[in-house]
C-alpha cells in the first residue's frame, strides 16, 4: 500500500456473534458511510452470516462484494483467494474509495482478515492511516455474558484455543490455565468431553451453539449430558464453542 499517494480507506470490523444489535456503534455508523463492503463466506453462492449481521446498516447505495473464503483446500488454493483480495482492497482504497471488510467476532482473533494484513502492511510502514480496525465483541465474551460464567478474575489465567490444535496442546491449556475458552467444537467433542472427563472439569465447563442467534442452544453442565444428548454432539453448528473455569462450579 503506497501510503503518501493513498486518498481512500479501508475499515475493516469486527461484527460480533450473531445478533445485530451487538453490532458496536462505531462499526453501524462506519458501514453506512461506505463505498463497497467486502463480505467473506465459506459456501460458495450464499450469503455470509456477517453479510446478514450488518444488513439493515448498509446504505442503499453501497456496492457488496463477497468472497468465498476456502475452508477445506490446500494451503496453496487458499493463499491464491487471500490474494487476489488483498489486492482488490489495496486497488479500492487506491481509488480513493470507503472500503469496508468485515469478519463475525473481533477481526484479530482466528479470522481470515489476518492473512489479509499480511498481505497489506509492511514493515516499512510509518504510518496506516490508511487502515482503521474496529473490534467486535468475541462469541466466548457473549456466552459468558448469556451464561453467567466469569471468564476470569483476579490473579486467575485465561487461555483462548481452538480445538483443530493437537489433543497434547489442549490437555497442556486444561492443565496450566484456571480458564480455558475452547473455539471450533464442533466434530471434536467427543475427544474434548474425553478430555475434559478425565481431567473432572465436565462440571466446570459448559457449551453454547450459535451463540445469540436464534438457533442457539446451551449446556449448561457438561456433566449432566444425558445419553441422546451426546448423540445429538455429532451434528454440533461449526459456531460451538466450551468454556471451563475451574473456579466456577455450574448448578446441576
Amino acid at each position: 500500500m503506497n501510503e503518501t499517494v493513498t486518498a481512500g480507506k479501508l475499515y475493516v470490523m469486527g461484527v460480533g456473534p450473531g445478533a445485530s444489535d451487538l453490532v458496536t456503534v462505531r462499526a453501524a455508523r462506519i458501514l453506512s458511510e461506505l463505498d463497497v463492503i467486502y463480505t467473506p463466506t465459506g459456501k460458495k453462492g450464499t450469503k455470509s452470516l456477517a453479510h446478514s449481521i450488518i444488513e439493515e446498516y448498509l446504505s442503499p447505495n453501497t456496492h457488496v462484494c463477497t468472497y468465498h473464503f476456502l475452508m477445506k483446500a490446500d494451503m496453496s488454493a487458499k493463499q491464491a483467494v487471500w490474494d487476489e483480495v488483498a489486492q482488490n482492497l489495496k486497488e479500492e482504497v487506491a481509488n480513493g474509495r470507503k472500503v469496508g471488510f468485515i469478519t463475525l467476532g473481533d477481526p484479530m482473533l482466528f479470522s481470515t482478515w489476518v492473512f489479509l494484513l499480511q498481505r497489506l502492511v509492511s514493515q516499512q510502514m510509518t504510518s496506516l492511516s490508511w487502515l482503521e480496525i474496529v473490534p467486535g465483541i468475541t462469541s466466548f465474551s457473549a456466552i459468558a455474558a448469556a451464561s453467567a460464567m466469569p471468564l476470569a478474575m483476579e490473579d486467575q489465567t485465561l487461555a483462548v484455543i481452538a480445538c483443530t490444535a493437537s489433543e497434547a496442546v489442549l490437555e497442556q491449556a486444561l492443565l496450566n490455565y484456571d480458564c480455558i475458552v475452547l473455539m471450533k467444537v464442533y466434530s471434536r467433542f467427543p475427544q474434548i468431553s474425553d478430555l475434559l472427563r478425565r481431567h473432572n472439569l465436565l462440571e466446570h465447563a459448559l457449551m453454547m451453539a450459535d451463540a445469540t442467534l436464534p438457533t442457539e442452544q446451551c449446556w449448561h453442565n457438561l456433566a449432566t449430558l444425558s445419553l441422546s444428548e451426546k448423540e445429538r454432539m455429532q451434528e454440533l453448528s461449526y459456531f460451538s464453542t466450551i468454556l471451563v473455569n475451574k473456579n466456577w462450579q455450574l448448578s446441576k
